[in-house]
């Protein structure tokens, strides 16, 4: 695993917009894979990588290092072009970016473990989650039928 990047302290950035009169709001954008155990989740995430032959990332790497887009690059530095070392900090995967523009980072374990990395973002003062999977309706179950109740449990959805 490589170590996490510093955290931009919210409450800086948030004294910074006061003094200009404004407010800010953070957000997030990731996928999750999250199933009753950290082992299905991670098969289930092995499984998404499974179909791309090498050459398949090479080409799509390429095509995605072309992009003048700083999210993309950063993007693209967090895993190097590599399916190696795809977990870059706990449960926050890499391995969508592979080959995927944009927003390539799942947060992936069992639903507590999902859970547990979506309160500590809020923690850190994230307040709105843009969150998605593959396949799209598959993943919607699973996180409704077993993060969203670990969720509400702990008081972080509204009612």
């Amino acid at each position: 695993m490589r170590p996490a990047p510093a955290p931009v302290d919210a409450n800086w950035i948030r004294s910074l917009a006061e003094e200009r009169g404004r407010t800010v709001r953070f957000g997030i954008r990731l996928h999750t894979i999250s199933r009753d155990s950290a082992k299905e989740a991670w098969g289930a995430a092995d499984r998404l990588l499974g179909d791309l032959s090498d050459a398949d990332i090479t080409r799509a790497q390429s095509l995605l290092g072309a992009s003048e887009s700083v999210g993309q690059q950063r993007m693209l530095a967090l895993h190097g072009g590599s399916r190696d070392g795809l977990e870059i900090s706990p449960n926050l995967w890499a391995g969508v970016g592979l080959v995927r523009g944009g927003a390539g980072t799942a947060l992936v374990g069992s639903h507590g473990d999902v859970a547990d990395r979506i309160e500590e973002y809020h923690a850190l003062g994230i307040e709105n989650f843009v969150l998605s999977g593959h396949p799209h309706l598959e993943e919607a179950y699973w996180f409704g039928e077993g993060v969203t109740p670990e969720l509400a449990a702990r008081g972080l959805l509204a009612p």
